[in-house]
């Protein structure tokens, strides 16, 4: 009761969000993505980035109860104020961000839908083509997304093995994508 009296539990719940979080990004923005694999390096591509290690992150935790579900709200709550918080670095105004944060949060979650049916059906090639389809939409061909799909099947096994208890003590490592 005391903790809560003076937020020590909240300031404990608030590191390990943050530490998460941190290795979520860092995870996103590992220069062999934007180097070998030709994801763009752009606000859109760093947003596509991120959301692919969020929808990893989110599906490790689906289902669980307790402190995981509650950690799992939490990031994805910071995810979305980490999105608004660029919009307006990025010199989107005040009347603009409400309209670009719904667009961004629709494309999450179809995102999110086209990756998770591809994983649980264990579907290679439909997972390389969401990937094509989201990260570079531009391309007529982009044979990278292969690679990015096999990463993704990687980075999903790695975070199955993680236990709970270590990733809600802000334990979270991703493989290190390597390039071909």
């Amino acid at each position: 009761m005391f903790q809560r009296l003076f937020g020590r539990e909240r300031q404990a719940n608030r590191a390990i969000t943050d530490a998460l979080y941190t290795r979520i990004v860092a995870a996103a923005r590992q220069e062999p993505f934007y180097s070998a694999w030709d994801v763009p390096d752009t606000p859109l591509g760093r947003f596509e980035m991120l959301s692919l290690h969020m929808f990893l992150f989110q599906h490790r935790l689906r289902g669980e109860t307790g402190a995981s579900a509650e950690i799992a709200q939490l990031l994805i709550d910071e995810f979305f104020l980490d999105v608004d918080h660029s919009l307006r670095e990025l010199g989107i105004s005040d009347v603009g961000v409400p309209k670009r944060m719904k667009k961004l949060a629709k494309m999450f979650y179809g995102r999110t839908e086209s990756y998770k049916d591809a994983l649980e059906r264990d579907d290679h090639a439909a997972l390389a083509a969401a990937l094509m389809r989201n990260v570079r939409p531009d391309a007529k061909e982009w044979p990278q997304a292969s690679e990015l799909a096999d990463y993704v099947f990687a980075a999903n096994r790695a975070l199955a093995e993680l236990p709970s208890q270590d990733i809600c003590a802000g334990k979270l490592t991703y493989p290190v994508p390597q390039a071909a």
